[in-house]
């Protein structure tokens, strides 16, 4: 019998062990992200208050249908990017989520920069 190893079990794994070392502040909050098949989401989270502070994502009415994967999720980071710095936060600390700094991920992660995140 052939065993197909589980992909999400395994990032899981890997997001909890990273998240043992990797918390948000509120001098210094997390940007998350959560890469599903069709979307991207990102989050800033407080995790002292345990509060999401800023949110965005590939199906916000703007973003939608705006080109590619890769270009939208560009697109998502400048927004997260754009939305933080409304609330005054300037430097976050970046959580993949267990995804590989790769592809939509780093997209989202060069978008963020430009839009004027520090991390």
């Amino acid at each position: 019998m052939i065993n197909k190893p589980n992909s999400n079990a395994a990032r899981l794994k890997r997001h909890r062990r990273v998240r043992k070392k990797i918390s948000g502040t509120p001098e210094r909050p997390r940007l998350c992200v959560f890469r599903s098949l069709k979307n991207i989401y990102a989050q800033v989270i407080d995790d002292v208050n345990g509060v999401t502070l800023v949110a965005a994502s590939s199906i916000e009415g703007e973003l939608k249908g705006k080109g590619g994967n890769k270009t939208q999720s560009r697109e998502v980071g400048k927004l997260v990017a754009k939305k933080a710095l409304e609330k005054g936060i300037r430097q976050v600390v970046f959580d993949r989520g267990g995804y590989i700094y790769h592809g939509r991920v780093l997209e989202l992660a060069e978008g963020a920069r430009e839009g004027g995140l520090e991390f």
